[in-house]
């Protein structure tokens, strides 16, 4: 028998719509357009993220996440874990904000709570989140030890056998189109706040009664959702540009300037190719690859295209920009390849492009046969079986090798 979606319940005040943010990845470098934005909605509004907080730049690499943590806790309401970060959800501050209703423990429980639910504009609105498939398989190794992944549209069929609402919100850490085949799948859902992609679909896309809908990335924007007599009205907005952070927040601003000179300091000149543009991060990759492969005894080099990020070069590399470009603190090692992939190099790039998207080798193409590579512990931890390295050789430092800075 169905009960009431009531166990967990958000905070009492009187709220209007629900807003999403999504992959904001520790962008802190201008949070006056976010503080005070969320400052100023969270009276009326329920206010929501849809994962990958966490881990993007160097405000991560330097604060281990204490300055995200601080602004999720203090102007958050509920929260979906994405892949990165993922371990953050489960510190106790933290994991009682978050909700997600298709991983489970080994005893079949959900790792999170399932749902969270609310009164918005006078309805019984009840709260989840899910995380992707693909999502999933790139949670760190031992991050997803024990953990079972069950079908979002599985868990989400099931939550609602188990709980009455006027309406349901699904927080998604698993891509736009996936969201569309799961609202599809799932016409009980009033709206999916989508998240993962870093796609340029933002929506609003209806799918039956269902509303599809995604934030701008890396701190730019938010999607908002309000109930209409038709259903769910559901728009995206970028932050107002803000110099002012509001009172409240003045003392988080203020170590997240403090971060921020740290980053600022110089490492050297850039080499006069890489000046003033844009890094493209599959050029730039290749370039990377081959120096490892000429430098290294490696049969061969494997490195996944969303182990950099792009970034704007200047004259000067900072400690900022560089981890900027690399900012998960990736290690190199040489592994050996699963059995199954010795003789069939091209299939595990296939295989490895399906779950964590395009991959840069050297040489390019692979030999027919193949028994190692160099690549990231990540990869090597998440994908390959193979257990990454305590102290391998820092992945920042060839990029910042072959970026070649001289001395300022």
């Amino acid at each position: 028998m169905a009960t009431p979606a009531a166990a967990g319940r958000l905070p009492a005040r009187s709220v209007q719509a629900i807003l999403a943010t999504t992959d904001l990845h520790s962008a802190l470098d201008d949070p006056a357009p976010l503080l005070s934005h969320l400052h100023r909605a969270r009276p009326t509004t329920l206010v929501a993220d849809c994962g990958d907080f966490f881990e993007g730049s160097g405000y991560y690499r330097l604060g281990g996440g204490a300055l995200e943590r601080q602004v999720l806790t203090r102007l958050y309401d509920v929260l979906a874990p994405g892949n990165h970060g993922w371990h953050h959800h489960l510190e106790p501050d933290l994991h009682a904000l978050t909700v997600c209703a298709n991983v489970t423990d080994q005893a079949g429980r959900t790792v999170f709570h399932p749902l969270r639910s609310a009164e918005i504009d006078g309805r019984h609105v009840a709260v989840t989140a899910v995380l992707g498939e693909q999502a999933f398989a790139c949670l760190p190794a031992d991050s997803r030890s024990g953990l079972t992944f069950v079908p979002p549209d599985q868990a989400l069929r099931a939550l609602a056998d188990r709980h009455q609402a006027d309406a349901w919100i699904v927080l998604s850490h698993s891509g736009y189109e996936h969201d569309l085949e799961l609202a599809a799948a799932c016409p009980h859902l009033d709206v999916i706040f989508a998240g993962h992609c870093h796609s340029d679909h933002y929506g609003p896309t209806s799918v039956g009664t269902t509303v599809v809908v995604k934030g701008h990335e890396l701190a730019a924007g938010y999607a908002v959702a309000t109930p209409s007599r038709s259903g769910w009205r559901a728009s995206v907005h970028t932050f107002a540009p803000c110099g002012d952070v509001p009172s409240p927040l003045r003392d988080l601003a203020l170590d997240i300037d403090q971060t921020r000179s740290r980053l600022q300091e110089p490492l050297g000149v850039l080499a006069p190719r890489y000046r003033h543009q844009w890094l493209d991060r599959s050029h730039f990759l290749r370039e990377v690859a081959d120096y490892l492969l000429r430098s290294s005894t490696a049969e061969a080099v494997l490195l996944n295209e969303t182990s950099l990020r792009g970034t704007r070069l200047r004259e000067y590399l900072t400690v900022g920009t560089l981890l900027d470009i690399e900012p998960f603190a990736n290690q190199l090692t040489t592994t050996t390849l699963p059995s199954t992939f010795a003789d069939q190099p091209q299939g595990l790039l296939t295989d490895l492009t399906r779950w964590m998207g395009p991959v840069i080798t050297a040489p390019d193409p692979l030999p027919g046969r193949l028994r190692q590579v160099l690549t990231t512990g990540y990869v090597a931890a998440a994908f390959l079986d193979a257990t990454a390295p305590a102290h391998g050789r820092p992945f920042a430092d060839v990029i910042r090798h072959v970026l070649r800075p001289n001395r300022p």
